[in-house]
């Protein structure tokens, strides 16, 4: 994706490099007439006098750096000071823990970046930061040592800026993957899109970021003991590329496709969950509330009935040592609720759109959410309109990404998504296994808008779904386990990170055989 995207970036430059313009927002009407797939523009050069003129909204990128204390704490309080602050931001960079750079003696880093637009001058806004670098604890310290927080601006609209306090973009920048990973995270790979082609030619590189970052060993140092991608979730950081994950399916209803009334029971379903950590589950998923095609919905206090009494119990069992805790919810008062009961994460199959109000309140919270491409509702889903694609990996990932950005915009960092391609959901069968088949596809398409976006960990549950049945002539749910494990095994080699199932235990062994297999290619899939 990002070879392809420096060839389109490197052709840009070349045509840029002969144009010269004060404001992308109001280029000459010569320029106008250019294909908006080339858009020739080149940076200026300013002062710190004519910088401080402007008053217009302006894209931003900001980095982002700790390793002192409560290193995911402080980049939330970080984005609220920014926020309430005259910075609207409007996407985020991945989570990178690094190995600390230039004094080596030190704890490890998390490095991240942001996005957004300010009105704000560049010396207010560098005065902004490190005012806020201050509340958040941050005092003079040695150069390239430990600090609580380091907030600096790597880019202000299409400027070059050099004064006697700030320099951007970053003198340092080609020699920094902690700085290039998450930045080039906030741009797209498609060619289009005019302040990041004014961007590109600020590298100084013909094939700009992407260049420099693949300079530094781009996705092949990802994974490494410099620079891990990460989740944040419970009190750790998930490497994703180090395993895939397996969640375990633990449902609370008299109607589910395959284990309905099963667990009712406090005691049943405790059993359960016991079973399914012993056979090696990572991740429980508990749900409430039926959503397989037809399902008749519960009030948030009717699941809340169902959930809470279990939840309050599986927290106390110790077999949940060092596992997490899923709900599984498109309620907003359900997930909070949860939550507050002891709950990791929210896996919502609407990605909002049943209940809005969970994207503020999953921000809230601070926990992992998992965003699932559906559409209508279980009701509507499988209706003609609603299982018609021209081409369905490109339109889930199109839709998908749709929600990624209303998901960034309620406040919840990209850095705590997880994307569900929705298998059995608003879809035939031979759109299930076109998306099991094209996970990297689904990625390359959200990567022409978002490469944070691309990278973002896909969780993929096809376990006893029907369009299994229709292929192996397996009526019976229960029946389709080694079916699962064929799907399963498909997905995670074409780039799933997580698995939802109902057999925990042949989950688990084919995940360990697919990693094995990965780790002997030396990919990263991620």
């Amino acid at each position: 994706m990002l070879l392809h995207a420096k060839d389109s970036v490197r052709k840009m430059h070349s045509v840029a490099k002969n144009y010269f313009v004060s404001d992308l927002t109001h280029p000459p009407r010569s320029l106008n007439r250019a294909s908006r797939h080339v858009v020739p523009f080149k940076t200026r050069f300013f002062t710190h006098c004519s910088l401080e003129s402007r008053s217009v909204d302006q894209e931003i990128v900001i980095a982002m750096g700790s390793n002192v204390g409560d290193r995911v704490s402080t980049f939330n309080r970080a984005l609220q000071l920014m926020k309430s602050s005259d910075v609207n931001i409007t996407r985020h960079a991945c989570l990178y823990e690094t190995a600390p750079a230039y004094l080596t003696d030190q704890p490890r880093f998390l490095n991240s970046a942001i996005r957004g637009t300010t009105r704000l001058r560049p010396h207010e806004l560098l005065k902004l930061l490190k005012e806020i670098e201050k509340d958040i604890g941050r005092t003079g310290g040695i150069r390239y040592g430990p600090r609580p927080i380091d907030l600096d601006i790597l880019l202000y609209g299409n400027s070059q800026i050099h004064s006697e306090t700030l320099i951007v973009p970053h003198e340092r920048i080609h020699e920094r993957s902690f700085v290039l990973a998450p930045l080039v995270d906030l741009l797209g790979a498609s060619s289009d899109n005019g302040i990041e082609t004014s961007w590109h030619s600020l590298s100084k590189c013909s094939g700009g970021f992407f260049e420099l970052w693949n300079n530094l060993g781009g996705e092949s140092i990802i994974g490494t003991e410099s620079i891990k991608r990460v989740l944040p979730v419970g009190d750790r950081l998930l490497d994703w590329c180090e395993r895939t994950l397996v969640m375990g399916v633990l449902n609370l209803t008299p109607d589910s496709f395959s284990d309905g009334g099963k667990f009712l029971e406090v005691g049943a379903a405790i059993s359960q969950a016991k079973s399914l950590i012993s056979e090696g589950a990572d991740i429980i998923d508990i749900g409430a509330q039926s959503t397989r095609p037809f399902a008749k919905r519960l009030s948030p206090n009717e699941e809340l009935e169902r959930l809470v009494p279990v939840l309050d119990e599986i927290t106390k069992i110790p077999e949940m040592e060092g596992k997490l805790l899923s709900v599984d919810t498109f309620y907003a008062e359900v997930a909070s609720e949860a939550v507050k009961r002891g709950a990791h994460m929210i896996n919502d199959v609407s990605s909002g759109q049943l209940d809005p109000r969970i994207l503020k309140v999953a921000a809230e919270l601070g926990v992992p959410y998992v965003a699932m491409h559906m559409r209508g509702d279980p009701s509507t889903m499988q209706s003609e309109q609603n299982v018609h694609y021209d081409n369905v990996c490109k339109e889930v990932a199109l839709e998908l990404y749709t929600q990624v950005r209303e998901a960034e915009l309620s406040g919840i960092p990209l850095w705590r998504l997880v994307l569900d391609p929705g298998i059995g959901f608003s879809k035939k069968s031979g759109h299930n296994l076109e998306v099991i088949m094209g996970l990297e596809s689904i990625r390359r398409e959200m990567g022409k808008m978002s490469i944070g976006a691309s990278h973002v960990p896909i969780l993929l549950g096809p376990s006893r779904k029907s369009f299994l049945g229709e292929i192996c002539n397996r009526a019976n749910p229960v029946e389709r386990d080694v079916a699962t494990v064929a799907a399963v095994t498909a997905g995670i080699l074409n780039g799933a990170n997580i698995v939802r199932i109902h057999n925990a235990g042949y989950g688990v062994d084919a995940a360990k055989v697919c990693d094995a297999l990965r780790k002997r290619k030396g990919s990263c899939r991620n």
